[in-house]
C-alpha cells in the first residue's frame, strides 16, 4: 500500500493498529523534518548545537513517542486537520527544553529560565547559518552512509537491512522494537547481528574513503583516529 497518500491521522492509526514497518517509514519521512527543526531551534536557544547532541535529542524524541506502546500518539486528539504536526512540534520542543532545564539545574543547583517557544525574542536569536551548516553536514553524512549500505546489495534483504540500520541509528528504536515490526522477519538477536555487521561494514568503508581522499601531506595520519 502507498501510505504517502493517506492523511497523517490515518497514517498514525495504521502505525498503532498494525505496527506496519512501511507505515513507520512513511511516518519518519513525514515527521523527521519537523522534529529535526524543532530540536535544532530549541537547542540553538540554549546555545547547544553540536550535531551529535541534536541527533541524540532527535532519537530521544522518537523513543518517547514510541514508549509505552506509543502512549503519546495514542492520546492525541484534535478537531483540526493536520493537528498532529503542531502536537508533535510542541511535544518535541517541550522534551528538549526539559532536557536542558534538567541539565542546567543539575549543574547550577537551580532551575534555569528560558523563553517561550514561539516568543518573538527567541525567534530573533536563531542563527540561520548554524541551521544551514548543520543540515548540510547531516545530509552529507547520511548520503555517505547510505551509499555504503547500498553496496551490500539491493533486493528485499538489502532494503530490509538498510531499514533496520536507519530505524536503529536515526529513529532510535531498539533491536527488540525493530524485530516486532512486520516484514522484518528477524528475532531480536537477528536484528542485533545485522546491526553489528552493518556497523562494522560502514565504519570500514568510511575509513577507506577518508584514506583515499586524504591529502598526500596527511598520509601519516590515521583517519580512524578522528572517528
Amino acid at each position: 500500500m502507498d501510505y504517502s497518500a493517506i492523511s497523517p491521522e490515518e497514517l498514525i492509526e495504521v502505525c498503532l493498529d498494525q505496527g506496519n514497518g512501511s507505515a513507520w517509514v512513511e511516518f519518519i519521512r513525514r515527521f523527521q523534518p519537523l522534529i529535526s527543526r524543532a530540536v535544532l531551534r530549541v537547542a540553538n536557544r540554549w546555545g547547544e548545537t553540536s550535531p551529535q547532541l541534536v541527533d541524540d535529542l532527535i532519537q530521544e524524541t522518537y523513543l518517547k513517542l514510541c514508549a509505552d506502546h506509543c502512549r503519546v500518539l495514542q492520546s492525541f486528539r484534535s478537531a483540526h486537520k493536520d493537528g498532529i504536526y503542531g502536537y508533535i512540534k510542541v511535544f518535541t520542543a517541550n522534551l528538549v527544553h526539559d532536557h536542558f532545564k534538567a541539565l542546567r539545574s543539575k549543574k547550577r543547583g537551580g532551575a534555569a529560565k528560558i523563553e517561550a517557544l514561539e516568543s518573538p525574542e527567541a525567534e530573533r536569536q536563531l542563527t540561520p547559518a548554524v541551521t544551514s551548516s548543520y543540515e548540510a553536514e547531516r545530509q552529507i553524512m547520511f548520503r555517505e552512509i547510505d551509499t555504503c549500505l547500498r553496496k551490500l546489495g539491493a533486493g528485499a534483504t538489502g532494503d530490509r537491512d538498510r531499514r533496520i540500520f536507519w530505524l536503529y541509528y536515526r529513529v532510535g528504536l531498539s533491536a527488540t522494537a525493530i524485530a516486532t515490526l512486520p516484514n522484518i522477519g528477524l528475532t531480536t538477536k537477528g536484528v542485533e547481528s545485522t546491526l553489528l555487521r552493518l556497523t562494522r561494514y560502514v565504519r570500514e568503508q568510511l575509513v577507506e574513503r577518508r584514506m583515499r581522499t586524504a591529502p598526500e601531506s596527511q598520509e601519516g595520519i590515521r583517519p580512524a583516529e578522528s572517528l
